[in-house]
């Protein structure tokens, strides 16, 4: 390849590399540079190590948030996760889907990263490991100089797949910073998809629950979310926890439903009625975890038989197994948060091609961008559509 190819991809993600890869297959020569010591580490450590590469229930105006709702629209239906399927049942990736359309490599989530790069070395492209990238400077005769700890490439056009700020010992925020020092503006970013964390007082009494789990409808900033919840030491994760945490802001109530399959009063009144011998305690336990009744239930409610439960008493149960509210303290930060949520506000960049519309010649994919998905392999989806799409639109020679 020549010193100076057609792009520069800064990031081996899932984005920079679907963009490389798009984009070489129509002949362009382009160089990728990552800065660890193998591309896809995300892909790598997704989804327990095997991956869950895409769903097949995206909708784009559902299942994504961002301050322009209809920014992702273009490129989630020009590259569609059936289009990401076909190529991994090319390459012969064995998959199965787990629950809500939700996409899971068989074996390993390397089989995705092999895939990958087997395309990459197909299409002729140029990949530079421990690349780390400092400083993209726009030359005045057109094309951008990058700079490295170890150097220096230039190029006539640029594409920042960094991700964002989540996972930050395998990310990087050389995209948001990047766009912080050029001028172009953004939504400020937080940490999404994220566990939630108790209040000093809340730890103290709930903290013995860890590793409690059952199954709710978790309620945040008007979305909801069935799945599994899970009690941690420090606080509240699983599924629907990790989805509602996209949703809440600081200061806010997580509204909980611990029976979301019953009309709690009347459950209660039906089993007061046939077994009106029965201890309270019991009737609770037979629907939900030992452990969360005595500590979320019973310990505001005297324990006796049905027949004995006056009904102000059951209405207050019942407001309590249906809407318990929890106030969280915060979250559990980037460190373990999924995605970020905000970035390079996506009114500076081009639906179509992904270019910045203040730096021609420079593109922004992925992550770093205002879009985030839920959880459940919407965000590689946005990934692989955002990368390959820019692709598609990278030129050929001078930007």
């Amino acid at each position: 390849m020549a010193d100076t190819p057609d792009v520069l991809v800064v990031g081996g993600g899932a984005s920079g590399l679907l963009c490389a890869i798009s984009a070489a297959y129509r002949g362009l020569s382009v160089r990728v540079l990552e800065m660890g010591p193998k591309v896809g580490l995300k892909i790598l450590v997704s989804g327990g190590g095997r991956c869950n590469f895409t769903n097949r229930r995206v909708d784009p105006r559902e299942h994504f948030l961002s301050e322009n709702a209809h920014f992702c629209i273009s490129a989630l239906k020009r590259f569609t996760p059936e289009d990401f399927i076909e190529m991994v049942e090319a390459a012969g990736i064995a998959y199965h889907e787990k629950t809500l359309g939700q996409l899971f490599c068989d074996h390993s989530a390397k089989d995705i990263v092999a895939m990958l790069l087997a395309h990459c070395d197909a299409g002729g492209v140029d990949i530079r490991l421990r690349e780390k990238v400092t400083a993209i400077h726009p030359l005045t005769e057109g094309g951008y100089r990058i700079e490295t700890a170890g150097g220096s490439f230039s190029a006539p056009q640029v594409v920042l797949a960094t991700g964002g700020l989540s996972l930050p010992k395998i990310a990087s925020d050389l995209a948001l910073r990047e766009a912080e020092r050029h001028g172009l503006g953004r939504v400020a970013p937080r940490a999404g998809l994220v566990p939630l964390t108790w209040r000093r007082e809340d730890k103290a009494r709930f903290e013995s629950l860890a590793g409690v789990s059952v199954d709710a409808l978790v309620s945040a900033g008007g979305a909801s979310f069935r799945e599994h919840l899970l009690f941690t030491h420090r606080g509240l994760s699983g599924p629907a926890v990790l989805q509602a945490s996209s949703y809440w802001r600081e200061g806010e109530a997580v509204e909980i439903n611990l029976l979301p399959d019953q009309d709690a009063l009347g459950w209660l009144k039906d089993g007061q009625q046939r077994f009106p011998r029965q201890q309270l305690s019991t009737l609770l336990k037979s629907a939900l975890p030992a452990r969360l009744v005595e500590v979320l239930v019973m310990a505001d409610f005297a324990d006796a038989q049905l027949a004995n439960v006056s009904d102000e008493t059951l209405e207050r149960l019942a407001e309590r197994l249906r809407a318990w509210r929890a106030y969280p303290n915060g979250t559990e930060g980037y460190r373990t948060a999924e995605v970020t949520l905000g970035g390079v506000a996506t009114e500076e960049v081009s639906s179509k091609t992904f270019e910045t519309k203040k730096f021609p010649g420079l593109y922004l994919v992925g992550e770093a961008l205002d879009v985030t998905g839920w959880l459940g392999g919407y965000n590689f989806q946005w990934a692989w559509a955002s990368g390959w799409c820019c692709g598609q639109h990278l030129r050929f020679g001078s930007a």
